[in-house]
């Protein structure tokens, strides 16, 4: 199985370099918001022809439910930030595609098997090209998807890719800052200096793990 790992950021990308060991996974950096990721993974798709693309990286948290260091893994993914003003279109949705993106059931039953010291969630992430880090901002977001575990930049235009090119996707996102639960800018620069390799790792154990997911 052809694996293809995708990153938005240097910091994220370096957690994951031992997967470069495994000649079946290609690990790629993107760059932060959805042209790059978009481009991105079209370009890896084209490169390497994957079975599954996994994207992986940090987010923020929408309820205080949710610590720093757990993981959000995508049973779906949409855009926070696109309205396209059109008869029988929702917000969040681009025309022709689906308002959600979701992952296949059995890739998520997979992640929520794996160990993990934190705990591991399932739901919705929201993406959109605006880095939050107010709750003002957050509840706004959350008035659109009132399920929505986790807030990135890059998930949703990465799942679209997929979606176009009918490849399953999946997105793992450690929870970097929960804005309304303490001041998010510093928990996000904390993040950086304390977190474990073991929280990208899950990936790793995911990929070791897929050819025996259940149904």
């Amino acid at each position: 199985m052809k694996v293809g790992v995708l990153v938005a950021m240097e910091k994220e990308y370096q957690l994951l370099q031992n997967l470069k060991d495994d000649h079946n996974v290609t690990v790629r950096k993107t760059g932060i918001g959805k042209v790059n990721a978009a481009i991105n993974t079209t370009q890896l798709i084209h490169d390497i022809h994957p079975d599954i693309i996994i994207s992986t990286g940090c987010a923020g948290g929408t309820t205080p439910k949710l610590n720093v260091m757990d993981v959000v893994v995508s049973q779906s993914v949409a855009y926070h930030d696109v309205y396209c003003c059109i008869e029988g279109e929702q917000m969040g949705q681009i025309q022709g595609m689906p308002r959600f993106f979701t992952t296949p059931h059995d890739i998520v039953k997979t992640a929520l098997r794996l160990k993990y010291d934190g705990t591991i969630h399932a739901g919705l992430i929201a993406s959109g090209d605006w880095f939050v880090d107010s709750p003002d901002k957050l509840k706004e977001i959350t008035s659109l998807y009132p399920d929505a575990l986790a807030i990135d930049m890059e998930s949703a235009a990465i799942a679209q890719t997929c979606h176009i090119f009918n490849i399953p996707f999946v997105s793992f996102r450690v929870i970097s800052d929960v804005p309304t639960k303490h001041d998010s800018l510093n928990d996000y620069d904390n993040f950086w200096g304390t977190v474990s390799q073991n929280s990208f790792h899950i990936v790793q154990d995911f990929i070791r793990n897929l050819d025996n997911r259940e149904s």
